[in-house]
């Protein structure tokens, strides 16, 4: 072999090190598709076997719990991808607490009797409750062990809930835990069963409405409860 053929081999050898040391290009796996929200469940229509009644400090000490509450800001924010050129803008919230790693420990804390006072501004405003509750072995003489248990709210004008950091919904079938009308309760099923220790964290998204009339009143509270079906 002459020199200039083997030094031509050489370099071909050298130059092909590096791709058998790296091993064969691997295509990037797509990104995972995000987890849709958990399925709504309806909750019963029968009178339950036990109520707590999360207004009174009787109500949320007996399942551990403590209100706190942050006004909700409407702010300006670039338009989502393929949005029309005429809408260089849209808006969005903040804060996002009803996800579940959400820190609302700086948060004003509220007193259960005090819940049902008038909050917000007025005109369209919001207002973020939330609460952390842990099912006990006991309340009063009633055992929960078992029991299906439901949250129900009514805000004065709207809510929606988030549950563990997920608000429950499916499109075009009945979803508790978003709006459901004027004044309308929000029954949201937490757990078709539960057992002492078991916790839920509550986000009540509260809206003053209707939001096209720009209402001259404020956000209230005008229900907040536990019920257990056995």
């Amino acid at each position: 072999m002459r020199r200039t053929d083997m030094r031509l081999l050489v370099c071909a050898v050298l130059a092909a090190v590096p791709m058998m040391i790296a091993g064969p290009t691997l295509a990037q796996a797509p990104a995972p598709a995000p987890t849709p929200p958990p399925a709504p469940t309806i909750a019963p229509s029968l009178p339950p076997a036990r109520v707590v009644n999360l207004m009174t400090a009787e109500g949320v000490a007996a399942l551990s719990g403590q209100w706190r509450h942050m006004v909700v800001k409407f702010v300006e924010i670039p338009h989502i991808p393929n949005a029309m050129p005429e809408y260089p803008t849209t808006y969005d919230i903040q804060p996002h607490a009803g996800v579940s790693d959400f820190d609302d420990s700086s948060w004003p804390t509220i007193e259960a009797k005090n819940l049902s006072e008038r909050r917000g501004g007025g005109k369209v405003s919001a207002i973020w409750y939330r609460t952390n509750l842990t099912i006990p072995e006991k309340i009063a003489d009633f055992d929960p062990s078992g029991a299906k248990a439901v949250f129900t709210v009514t805000i004065d004008d709207y809510a929606e809930v988030w549950v563990n950091g997920q608000m429950p919904r499916r499109v075009g079938i009945p979803s508790p835990a978003t709006i459901q009308g004027f004044n309308m309760p929000n029954r949201v099923v937490l757990a078709d069963t539960v057992k002492p220790g078991d916790k839920f964290q509550i986000a009540v998204f509260g809206v003053n409405g209707p939001i096209s009339v720009s209402p001259e009143n404020f956000i209230f509270f005008r229900q907040a409860q536990v019920e257990f079906y056995k």
